[in-house]
């Protein structure tokens, strides 16, 4: 039911040991040997795209396309024409026919990336959509048939915004007829090792360099941490220290000097800087938080409240992996 050669390729890229590591990707290739709608939500960074590719790569349509669309990236005055496609004049600037992203789609997977962040229009015009599986191009009265498997991640649990009256629940319904919940780098023991290994072996594979160590002292640092932005925050702090660490065999160390080891007596109080910025992110998260709750969930809201732009404000909220509705639980 699945291609053994694609679900090595990917496999062998989602590393771990760990019982929920093990747990999760047993359960990701029960879905890969399937055809149906499958629902990926997990923290911002938890890998969501790459269980996405493994489904698809080690499933029947491994050797079709696959999609890969950003929801929260589309307009919503456009979402019928990039999904589905328009004919030459169909609306201002459509100076030639296009095809959609469904279309491209065509035999294997459409990929749709933070679902959760679609408007109520766009989630009527899917919904409408995975029905049949049927569309119609915009400015034509034709309708055409597509055959597509629609695997949807979200960062939020969808269950708590349907439940918020943010989300449709019918919608849900049709793209969570298989469920895989990732769980945060926080809560998988000792993969933050195996991780990080993995991705110095790729950055030395890479840049041409040799393979570095990783010193007792920054294993226990990696171990203590939280990691909100979970493998994705990870995998850029490796990269960062790995090309800046001027050391060829002691290997990265922490980034900032909150985090060095050098001249940091552990037995007291610990490093002032270290102690420092650990107050500061402790700050940080707590004042976004009472922010959101007071905003009752709403970006907008919260960031005018404290006198941000949305977009920085949201930039902080994803830095410490905070979602509006703090579904998750302390995101550390």
């Amino acid at each position: 039911m699945y291609a053994p050669e694609g679900w090595q390729q990917f496999s062998e890229e989602i590393v771990g040991s760990s019982p929920a590591h093990t747990a999760m990707l047993a359960q990701l290739r029960r879905i890969a040997a399937t055809e149906a709608p499958a629902l990926i939500e997990g923290e911002t960074g938890s890998g969501k795209e790459l269980a996405a590719r493994a489904i698809h790569y080690g499933g029947l349509r491994g050797a079709r396309p696959f999609v890969p669309v950003n929801c929260g990236a589309l307009p919503e005055t456009l979402i019928e024409s990039e999904l589905f496609g328009h004919e030459r004049g169909a609306f201002t600037d459509a100076r030639q026919a296009r095809a959609g992203l469904v279309a491209e789609a065509n035999g294997g997977t459409l990929f749709l990336d933070e679902v959760d962040a679609l408007s109520g229009r766009a989630q009527v015009t899917l919904l409408r959509f995975l029905q049949d599986q049927r569309y119609r191009p915009v400015g034509t009265a034709r309708e055409r048939e597509t055959d597509v498997r629609v695997v949807a991640a979200s960062n939020r649990p969808l269950a708590v915004l349907v439940a918020e009256g943010s989300f449709r629940a019918d919608l849900m319904y049709r793209l969570k007829i298989l469920h895989l919940v990732l769980p945060p780098l926080r809560e998988r023991g000792g993969d933050i090792e195996l991780l990080a290994m993995h991705f110095i072996r790729r950055f030395s594979a890479k840049y041409g360099l040799p393979i570095r160590t990783l010193p007792v002292q920054t294993l226990q640092w990696l171990r203590a941490q939280r990691w909100p932005g979970n493998i994705r925050e990870l995998e850029n702090w490796v990269h960062r220290e790995f090309l800046m660490d001027g050391s060829a065999t002691a290997g990265p160390g922490p980034a900032h000097e909150s985090a060095r080891a050098v001249d940091c007596d552990d037995s007291g109080l610990g490093c002032f800087q270290r102690a420092k910025a650990e107050a500061v992110r402790q700050f940080e998260q707590d004042y976004l938080q009472r922010a959101l709750r007071q905003a009752d969930g709403n970006v907008t809201r919260a960031a005018q409240m404290v006198g941000k732009e949305r977009r920085a404000f949201g930039k902080l909220l994803k830095k410490h992996g905070i979602a509006r509705d703090s579904a998750w639980g302390d995101p550390g």
